[in-house]
């Protein structure tokens, strides 16, 4: 049962950060928390997939910032997160043999980040009269919940 829900849950992160939950799962293959070496996804935790995606994350975090970027509801945006959620729930669930499940559940969660992370920064952003503090607050609990997830492996 606990893949499923932390395939959910790092789902939900991807939602939030598209970047920030391969990087985290990256990482626990890499540091061998996760073992993806005897499967498909055996490329996260590749010698220097943990690096590339980490820089990623970071460039996400940044452009985040930016009043250009556009809504993480678009099509594009979207799907990058969805592709993502459905990647880190796969990893997640590839090793106890619940690979589709897992993919499954990440989209899942990668839908429900990308829509109630959504409305839940508007939320913040109203209350604090700009979205830079929200955007903050969005990071941190991403970051922080893809820690926590990859900590529970």
């Amino acid at each position: 049962m606990l893949p499923y829900i932390l395939a959910l849950s790092i789902g939900v992160i991807a939602g939030l950060r598209a970047m920030t939950a391969p990087a985290a799962i990256s990482w626990a293959a890499q540091l061998g928390w996760l073992p993806l070496q005897d499967t498909v996804l055996a490329f996260l935790g590749f010698k220097y997939t943990p690096y590339i995606i980490t820089v990623l994350a970071v460039v996400e975090l940044v452009t985040d910032q930016l009043p250009s970027t556009p809504s993480r509801t678009v099509p594009m945006q979207f799907g990058a997160r969805l592709v993502s959620g459905g990647l880190c729930g796969a990893a997640i669930g590839a090793p106890s043999g619940a690979l589709v499940g897992g993919l499954v559940l990440g989209l899942v969660g990668a839908a429900i980040g990308t829509f109630g992370g959504a409305e839940a920064r508007a939320r913040l952003a109203a209350a604090f009269g700009k979205d830079r503090p929200a955007a903050i607050i969005e990071d941190i609990v991403a970051i922080g919940g893809a820690a926590l997830i990859v900590l529970a492996l």
